[in-house]
């Protein structure tokens, strides 16, 4: 089996995410991440937080909290949230990290040896009310590009521009608000992305082809306009420190690395994190997965069009630059925005359901399920809260929920707490089978291509297939004529069960979970995955296995809970 190496975007520390980052990276690259695991492959999912960058420190500074002790609060805040959503990383590590330092240096030392990092004097934006020089994402203004009014002097968030401080129009302190800036000259280090362009480039046309066209597009943006030397240093108090070994001078000014230079460097940092926590370096090799592993690992990127050209063009050139043999990715699967009523998702200005609060309202698999079902893959996606309770109320409650409860209901009231025997399989059996193997390959082929709302789709098609055939037998008629034939529709059924149960497990493995938790049988609570062959037979759970009816899956969201939703969160833009 291949080994598989997945990473998703890494989640700001400045607060709890919203459901437009968490469809955006980390919940598709859970599910597949499941999926592989189910089907016997050696699988890594790593992330972190990411924590250096003016926003920590501005989030800090609101807190009234030093920013180190900030960013471990909001670390165990943001991990409890996934937990929740049953996001299973092999390990969430963190950017601030002794490791990811370590290795964030040594990159640095590597790319100044081979020429391609070097320090120059460039201008930079003062603020005399501030008293200190401003880094990017302390400076806002109107982006000239777009005309976006909050843009952040590194990009704007609305175009995906990347922007030089210098570029915004109206510029102004995100610290005081102050206009009074001026710009002066400071030193700082460059990546010199130019000297690498052409081999950016190759790379990218080796694996793009591969890519979805959102994201090799991208890439070929922004190789098509020039990849510019860009400064990777800044003036801050936290950050990945330049080392004093090789920039004595720049060290002693507290130049920290620039966040956007370290944080893809974090997924290598979080992994190393994973070894060493085993304190077994023959157990956990993260440099079987990172350093001359391209032979044997297939890396999955996943993250949202605005990450996309600093993990396909930026991170790629700091790697190649090391001119060491660093794991590149493989395939990056990118998404677009999920909005709120057509506005954009917004942590900064608190607009959306964040993921918090999403819980509070709702157990887990009804938000996992709703986001893969909708997932911005080919274009951006609305959410709404009439649509949500659509979905949850149509495919969820109704669809698979229903289908649970009438099955073992009536089992249970006409033949007890074991599965009945009955006739043996006959025509309507044999083509449920049929059917069912034939959607289950169409489920796994959209899992493999990362086809999240088609592999939704084929799901929900497999469980309408077992609504179909219990209408079709109809066992509450056969009982009254023939209790044998009552039996074998209601043993098949809950066979279908059992199959839901494993191959549900990617999208709402909460509810598989518990699907597996209803029959008495070792078999049963097993969520290896189904050949076609074995989901055809439909005959995994025999007669005579005790069964229980577990309490209702999927609770219906009525007229007062979308009353109730819409009076919190709001029900249009903005």
């Amino acid at each position: 089996m291949a080994r598989h190496l997945i990473t998703s975007a890494l989640p700001y520390i400045n607060g709890i995410k919203h459901l437009g980052n968490m469809v955006g990276s980390m919940l598709p690259a859970d599910v597949y991440a499941r999926y592989l695991r189910q089907r016997g492959h050696d699988v890594l999912y790593i992330c972190a937080t990411d924590e250096h960058g003016t926003p920590a420190e501005l989030a800090a500074k609101a807190a009234g909290l030093p920013v180190a002790e900030f960013c471990a609060q909001q670390h165990d805040a943001q991990k409890a949230v996934y937990d929740g959503f049953g996001l299973e990383f092999d390990y969430f590590g963190r950017t601030s990290s002794q490791q990811n330092i370590e290795i964030t240096q040594h990159f640095a030392r590597r790319l100044k040896e081979n020429g391609f990092i070097e320090e120059r004097t460039t201008r930079q934006v003062y603020s005399l009310t501030d008293g200190r020089f401003l880094p990017d994402r302390y400076i806002v203004g109107t982006c000239p590009y777009c005309g976006y009014a909050a843009a952040r002097g590194d990009q704007c968030e609305n175009c995906t521009r990347v922007l030089d401080p210098t570029d915004l129009l109206e510029a102004r302190s995100a610290v005081s608000g102050s206009t009074d800036l001026e710009v002066r000259e400071t030193k700082h280090l460059f990546l010199l992305q130019s000297k690498l362009e052409g081999e950016v480039a190759a790379f990218v046309e080796a694996h793009g082809k591969e890519w979805p066209t959102l994201a090799s597009s991208i890439a070929r943006k922004w190789l098509t306009e020039g990849l510019l030397d860009r400064s990777i240093t800044r003036d801050l108090e936290w950050g990945v420190p330049v080392p004093a070994d090789v920039w004595p001078d720049l060290a002693a000014e507290g130049k920290v690395f620039y966040v956007w230079f370290d944080a893809p460097i974090g997924y290598i940092g979080a992994t190393k994190e994973w070894a060493d926590a085993a304190g077994d370096s023959e157990s956990r090799d993260w440099r079987s997965w990172w350093f001359e592993a391209d032979e044997s690992v297939r890396y999955t990127e996943f993250m949202a069009k605005d990450n996309v050209p600093f993990h396909t063009v930026m991170f790629p050139a700091t790697q190649l630059g090391t001119r060491e043999p660093w794991k590149k990715v493989d395939y990056v699967k990118a998404f677009n925005w999920l909005t709120y009523y057509g506005g954009k998702f917004s942590t900064s200005q608190n607009r959306g359901i964040f993921a918090d609060a999403a819980l509070e309202l709702l157990p887990a698999d009804y938000w996992r399920y709703f986001l893969m079902a909708g997932a911005p893959e080919s274009d951006d996606a609305s959410f709404s809260w009439e649509l949500f309770s659509s979905v949850v109320n149509k495919d969820l409650a109704d669809t698979l929920g229903n289908f649970v409860n009438r099955v073992l209901s009536f089992s249970r009231k006409r033949f007890g707490d074991q599965v009945p025997a009955g006739h043996e399989a006959g025509d309507a059996e044999r083509r449920l089978g049929d059917e069912v193997a034939r959607l289950l390959a169409e489920y796994e082929e959209h899992l493999e291509a990362l086809q999240f709302r088609k592999a939704a789709f084929a799901l929900r098609a497999l469980w309408s297939a077992g609504n179909a055939y219990l209408e079709e037998k109809a066992p509450w008629l056969e009982i009254k004529t023939d209790q044998d034939a009552a039996a074998l529709t209601l043993r098949t059924a809950m066979n279908l069960i059992h199959l839901y149960a494993v191959v549900s497990e990617p999208i709402i493995p909460f509810t598989a979970q518990a699907l597996r938790a209803v029959f008495d049988a070792p078999e049963a609570a097993a969520a290896a995955w189904v050949s076609a062959e074995e989901a055809r037979a439909l005959s995994a759970i025999g007669a005579g296995t005790a069964f229980t009816v577990p309490p209702v899956l999927f609770a219906k969201i009525t007229e007062d809970d979308l009353e109730s939703f819409t009076e919190r969160f709001g029900g249009q833009e903005g």
